[in-house]
């Protein structure tokens, strides 16, 4: 478990991820993270969370369109 500490950035509040976190979650300076609830409380992530959901519903989409797309790729 890494502790954070919360700052003031003019008008907002920010939070510093230590070099190591962002090394770890593959970030830098620019990058976007998502912050989401989850059941135990919330989950920083830099992956979008919806995204893994339309690409679940393309893989289906394309294991049962298997034969078209292969006519199409030709």
């Amino acid at each position: 478990m890494v502790a954070l500490k919360l700052s003031r950035q003019g008008n907002s509040t920010g939070v510093v991820l230590p070099k190591e976190v962002l090394a770890r979650m593959n970030l830098s300076a620019g990058d976007t993270i998502y912050l989401t609830e989850a059941p135990d409380g919330y989950r920083l992530t830099p992956y979008e969370p919806g995204f893994e959901e339309q690409m679940e519903v393309a893989r289906r989409i394309m294991k049962k369109r298997r034969n078209a797309l292969r006519e199409l790729a030709k």
